[in-house]
């Protein structure tokens, strides 16, 4: 039998997969996220298709689909990595199809085909499959010590594809190759990039944005996977932003995504690696992700919202990765209060409800609540261009950030945030359904996020039954419509109504108003009347709000508060998740 432990990170979708589940199995139904939806592998799915191509033989490629592989190509890259200069491919390849067999098959002939199966992965497998292998074969025998551009972008064009064919570890390992070989010629380094300019006009600029690329892939793999990255910024003097001749930002899809990666990769290290969170983290991050809206937002969301066509279909897609992208980061710097406030509002004891306080206006509400919105915006925005027609069915990245928005928005419905979630939830899993055609993944995911929707709606339906039941017997005395008699009034109820009550009496309004446009706009901290109790590093020795006077040591009432929460388990169990045991 396969081993399938692998290590998944605190910071992945996963991972955060794992401490719903959790909370769903151990607080509303035991028998929540059925045996099916472990019927295929969340991480590794070896391939079905095998290229039916004779050894020794070239592939066959018809010139008259070139154009429709590259357009897909540009799609499904933008916003993600810019390795090659498709001006400049599109009027090189014609020829090299043509001169093909005569030219030696080395690492460049292994770069046009893995953009030729790239473009080819969704409408035509087998064709794909042809290329794949071919170039996967060109570029492992290439490996001799004599490195160059085409190095780096062959292995980072074999992880892409490796991504969109859901086989993630093996993407994982050959971007290792792509990452050592752009460090082995310096293309981290602008001044050594910049040698290049004599030699060709764009082969700097080439350079530089290959090095970018590498950083988005490599980042979103760590992300992704809460694996440490392959790459890092130290020693780098590739800038992530481009000035024009009077001192303005250029609007650059890959700048954009860059910098928000960034951000999520400081949010990662000062979070999620040392499992800690405080005040002056939190608002510091919130201040670059502000900044960031401030600088991107609003063109990004302009060029979302305008009719995808051949032309500008590439810069739709793109910017809907780099949007989803901002979503999931704020998404990942307030997961921690959402988490909070589910523990809060749930019960473990489902004998009695949750927490009844209306705790609108706090700092953790109001970060909890930033998580939910991001998370519905995203939903929001993808299923729009699903609708549209606007995207491709294999992308990783959105479903993988999608993935986690379903199981924010699905929390956020089972703790009472607002019943307007469920139509969220909907459109996410709508969403992730569309993905699902091609991607298994996302067929997985979608299976988890209908099963969190159930739970969700039977629990609340509960709920608010027993509250009804509550209010009934304290109206009904007034004109006396149901006898005094308990036994005589219980066996007056529905019996579906009473058997299925897990939940006890009291108030039940603990819904966090939101406001999704609010997400964009640029204010003040509004952190400024955070509960620093729940701040395990925050000014521990002074009197806060909620603290007895007549603690002997106010941190222990901290831990009580915060720390005795487990918001990041897998690292108690050494960050592995048996899938064959947990799904």
């Amino acid at each position: 039998m396969r081993d399938i432990v692998v290590f998944i990170g605190d910071c992945a979708p996963l991972s955060f997969f794992q401490t719903v589940r959790q909370i769903v199995i151990s607080r509303v139904d035991p028998h929540a996220f059925a045996p099916q939806t472990s019927r295929f592998s969340m991480l590794e799915n070896t391939s079905t298709v095998e290229p039916s191509i004779a050894p020794g033989s070239l592939p066959a490629i018809d010139p008259q689909t070139l154009s429709e592989l590259l357009s897909t190509f540009a799609s499904v890259t933008s916003g993600l990595v810019d390795l090659i200069d498709q001006d400049r491919f599109a009027s090189h390849v014609p020829t090299w199809i043509g001169d093909r067999s005569q030219e030696p098959q080395d690492i460049s002939s292994a770069v046009n085909y893995l953009v030729l199966a790239i473009g080819a992965q969704t409408g035509a497998q087998d064709l794909a499959a042809q290329y794949f292998h071919h170039a996967k074969a060109l570029a492992l025998a290439s490996l001799d010590g004599n490195l160059g551009i085409g190095t780096v972008q062959a292995f980072a064009l074999i992880t892409l594809y490796m991504l969109r064919a859901c086989q993630i570890n093996g993407a994982f390992l050959f971007f290792g190759i792509a990452a050592r070989a752009a460090y082995s010629i310096g293309a981290h380094r602008a001044e050594v990039n910049s040698r290049f300019e004599s030699e060709l006009c764009t082969q700097s600029q080439i350079r530089n944005r290959m090095w970018k690329s590498l950083r988005i892939l490599d980042l979103f793999l760590s992300v992704s996977q809460g694996r440490p990255p392959a790459t890092s910024d130290m020693d780098c003097t590739v800038p992530y932003k481009t000035i024009d001749a009077e001192g303005h930002e250029v609007f650059d899809l890959l700048d954009a995504s860059g910098q928000i990666f960034l951000i999520t990769e400081r949010v990662v290290l000062e979070v999620y690696s040392r499992r800690k969170i405080t005040l002056q983290l939190t608002e510091g991050i919130s201040r670059e992700l502000r900044d960031w809206s401030a600088r991107w937002l609003a063109p990004l969301k302009s060029i979302v919202s305008t009719t995808s066509n051949q032309e500008n279909g590439a810069e739709v897609a793109g910017a809907c990765h780099v949007l989803s992208s901002y979503y999931y980061c704020v998404i990942l710097v307030s997961r921690p209060f959402l988490v909070y406030e589910l523990y809060r509002r749930v019960p473990e004891d489902m004998g009695r409800l949750g927490d009844s306080r209306t705790e609108t206006n706090t700092g953790r509400c109001k970060l909890a609540n930033a998580c939910i919105d991001a998370a519905c915006l995203m939903s929001e925005s993808v299923l729009d261009l699903v609708e549209r027609g606007a995207l491709d069915r294999r992308s990783p990245l959105l479903v993988s950030w999608l993935f986690a928005s379903t199981l924010v928005i699905g929390v956020g419905l089972l703790g009472g945030f607002g019943r307007i979630l469920d139509r969220y939830v909907r459109m996410a899993i709508s969403a992730l359904e569309f993905f699902a055609e091609e991607d298994t993944h996302a067929m997985q995911y979608s299976f988890i996020a209908k099963s969190l929707l159930s739970s969700a709606q039977q629990y609340l339906e509960t709920k608010e039954a027993r509250e009804r039941i509550r209010i009934t017997e304290g109206s009904s005395q007034l004109f006396g419509l149901i006898p005094k008699d308990e036994t005589s009034f219980n066996a007056s109820m529905p019996s579906d109504a009473l058997n299925g009550l897990r939940t006890a009496a009291g108030p039940s309004d603990g819904n966090c108003p939101s406001s999704l446009a609010s997400a964009s706009r640029i204010v003040e901290s509004p952190f400024a009347d955070i509960d620093s109790s729940i701040f395990p590093l925050y000014d521990p020795l002074a009197i806060h709000p909620g603290f007895s006077p007549l603690a002997a040591n106010p941190q222990d009432q901290v831990d009580h508060v915060f720390g005795t929460l487990n918001l990041f388990p897998l690292l108690e169990g050494n960050g592995h998740i048996d899938l064959a045991h947990y799904l």
